[in-house]
């Protein structure tokens, strides 16, 4: 089995890196990193031992500690400055406690739909890097650039967070909204100062997990250490039984990443149906529970969750899915061809040098359109849609969305660019709707939400 599990992990290692790696291509002189060679070797991981447990649920959750020495082959092709050099990766050691949960039960074999994957804490990882018979590892500052990198990756998969791998197509393996769920953000108290001024600047990040869209926001709360929002938001729920609700404050800053005050989780199981439900929360930094840093305050978080299933004959749930659907192209649209819908959301962590007055401008097919420009955001939303009239659909095309900053008419860095993705539209040809949060070329931490339509 090792060989096959071998191409499956290698894919999704060269996905995540290639994706993070992204990030970097146009800084540092930096113009493409690459994969030369990607594979594991012979040796696979020895099972140290394992742990079963039994919930009285639809699902069994194996959690065995993995040790790797592997002998992989792992060479990495970096280009900068017109230069192109290879790096290998070698002695590499991992140490690791995944969860493995094989669910719904199934009568059909394997016997499960569905395998999620995620990691209980973060993995022991070691390797030195070789550029001939150099040492990578022992210049100054590139191996500290390496530990931000695999910190990156092993947050991708840290619980909560999950690697779902659909197994069967069993009618019950697959996951349709079964509720909705309202989180009412209150109150936060006794935050950590975060400002010069003894103050913070808090604002609350949601996500439930399971869901593809982008993080929920509370507004922000300016010299607040005890900031009320009163804020209600509504998830769509597809499994109460595994789904949380992870909650994360920040302190706002102007200039430079925003810090984190604290954070904690909330499993929905723990919410009874119709039945309103106040939680006052303990802010953590981390959740691991081995973090010393757990140890000290950093104040408390309250909120209010209310969970409605949906019922057998309710029409919200046919609702909910219809608004999935895409509805048919208006009357005049070219026979063989269709209408591209183009809807900009928002985006996240957009950051320029000398302002960030964010807006987004689309190029398709040598027509360029924009939003609105939002001033001194560095998360904005736009909620704003975009028609082209085609007439063929637009397989093989791209559309490139591009994140631009406007300063004031005197200021002498009137434009910047933030960051800009290329989309291929064969994809929303073939499933007529694709719903997306991208990475964006050429920002740190940017990310922007798309969703694209094709109507016949």
């Amino acid at each position: 089995m090792w060989p096959y599990l071998d191409k499956a992990i290698c894919k999704m290692v060269r996905d995540t890196t290639m994706r993070i790696a992204g990030q970097y291509i146009g800084q540092y002189k930096i113009e493409s990193i690459e994969f030369e060679t990607l594979t594991l070797g012979t040796m696979q991981p020895t099972l140290q031992g394992i742990k079963v447990f039994d919930t009285q649920e639809d699902e069994i959750i194996i959690e065995p500690i993995l040790k790797w020495a592997g002998n992989p082959n792992i060479i990495i092709a970096v280009k900068a400055f017109g230069i192109r050099v290879t790096v290998q990766l070698v002695d590499l050691h991992i140490f690791t406690v995944p969860r493995v949960i094989l669910k719904p039960l199934v009568p059909t074999l394997p016997c499960f739909g569905k395998i999620s994957v995620s990691l209980m804490e973060k993995p022991h990882v070691d390797f030195g890097l070789k550029l001939g018979g150099l040492d990578l590892m022992a210049i100054p500052g590139l191996y500290k650039i390496v530990q931000i990198i695999k910190e990156k990756v092993a947050e991708l998969y840290l619980w909560p967070k999950t690697l779902e791998i659909p197994i069967i197509d069993d009618p019950r393996a697959a996951k349709k909204p079964v509720g909705m769920l309202y989180v009412k953000v209150i109150r936060a108290v006794n935050l950590k100062k975060m400002d010069i001024l003894g103050k913070s600047d808090p604002y609350v990040k949601l996500k439930l997990t399971g869901e593809r869209l982008q993080s929920r926001k509370t507004t922000v709360k300016m010299s607040n250490l005890n900031p009320e929002w009163n804020e209600v938001f509504t998830f769509a729920v597809k499994d109460p039984n595994s789904q949380v609700l992870e909650l994360l404050a920040y302190d706002w800053d102007k200039v430079g990443t925003h810090d984190k005050l604290g954070m904690q989780i909330l499993p929905l199981k723990y919410v009874t149906a119709h039945e309103p439900k106040i939680f006052t929360l303990e802010l953590l930094k981390t959740m691991d529970p081995n973090d010393p840093h757990n140890k000290r305050s950093r104040g408390q978080i309250i909120v209010e969750l209310t969970y409605n299933p949906f019922k057998e004959d309710d029409n919200s749930v046919r609702d909910y899915e219809n608004a999935t659907e895409v509805d048919k192209a208006p009357e005049g649209t070219p026979e063989g061809g269709g209408l591209l819908v183009v809807i900009v959301h928002e985006a996240e962590d957009v950051e320029g040098k000398h302002h960030t007055n964010p807006y987004v401008t689309l190029l398709f097919m040598g027509e360029e359109r924009k939003t609105k420009r939002v001033k001194k955001n560095r998360d904005p939303r736009w909620e704003q849609d975009f028609e082209f009239m085609l007439e063929k659909p637009p397989v093989g095309e791209k559309i490139q969305v591009k994140v631009l900053s406007k300063g004031s008419s005197f200021h002498w860095h009137r434009k910047e660019d933030l960051g800009y993705v290329d989309i291929n539209l064969s994809d929303v040809v073939n499933n007529k709707r694709i719903n997306e949060i991208y990475h964006l070329i050429n920002s740190r931490n940017g990310k922007i939400h798309i969703e694209l339509q094709w109507k016949t």
